[in-house]
């Protein structure tokens, strides 16, 4: 009778538990917002050289401060980004170009954005297909 007792008080005590709201919460400080955060330039012929500039907004409660832009290749180069801090709702572009010498097929790149941005993922991907010459 103690073993029952004892494992009804465990499953009472369990299924509380499990039953309050949890609140999930987000942490204070900068975050981007892309306006969209993929690109697809379409088929492009051997050779071409093409950019695009993602805009995107700075949705939290402090300033936002990008330190750095990677690329995955020496195809791909960040042209442009504000310097200056973003402050909340504040805007700002990263233009990134692409040249597509040597490459063939489809690609996909990935931009990565170094910055003081408390949203995970800060990165833009851009997609082509790259046709050869005829």
């Amino acid at each position: 009778m103690k073993h029952f007792i004892a494992l009804f008080i465990s499953i009472l005590i369990f299924k509380v538990g499990f039953t309050q709201d949890q609140v999930i919460t987000t942490p204070d400080g900068p975050k981007i917002e892309w306006e969209n955060s993929n690109f697809d330039f379409g088929d492009l012929i051997q050779g071409e050289r093409v950019e695009n500039t993602f805009k995107f907004t700075n949705t939290g409660n402090a300033p936002l401060i990008i330190t750095n832009v990677e690329v995955t290749c020496g195809c791909t180069t960040p042209k442009g980004w504000p310097r200056d801090p973003i402050p909340p709702g504040g805007k700002g572009e990263l233009t990134v170009a692409y040249n597509s010498v040597g490459k063939y097929g489809r690609q996909n790149k990935v931009v990565k954005v170094i910055s003081n941005a408390v949203t995970p993922n800060n990165q833009i991907v851009f997609t082509a297909n790259v046709l050869t010459k005829k």
